[in-house]
């Protein structure tokens, strides 16, 4: 009787493992995906400091960085321009305003 009941349990170990590690795969897929979707603008928000730096909210696009009516902005939420990207917008030389429609 010991025997069937031992051979039984050992029946149900591989699944129970397998329903363990799925479990774990699925967590850690979720927090990845989550975290994915942070990075690439879906749900991303800027911190309050980058807030008062040259961030703008453009509806369609999400947050760009820079003065967006400069022809060379990178329109990008992580580079402000492709001349100058580390520099400000108003002391830059190589300003062009465009027109936005």
């Amino acid at each position: 009787m010991f025997e069937a009941i031992a051979i039984f349990l050992i029946g149900f170990i591989p699944g129970f493992l397998s329903w363990v590690i799925l479990r774990k795969v699925q967590t850690r897929m979720r927090r990845h995906t989550y975290a994915a979707m942070m990075h690439t603008g879906r749900l991303y928000r800027p911190h309050p400091y980058l807030e008062a730096m040259d961030y703008h909210y453009v509806e369609g696009l999400g947050y760009m960085l820079g003065d967006i009516t400069c022809q060379f902005n990178a329109r990008s939420p992580y580079l402000r321009c492709s001349i100058n990207p580390s520099g400000p917008c108003k002391e830059c030389p190589h300003y062009e305003s465009i027109k936005l429609d």
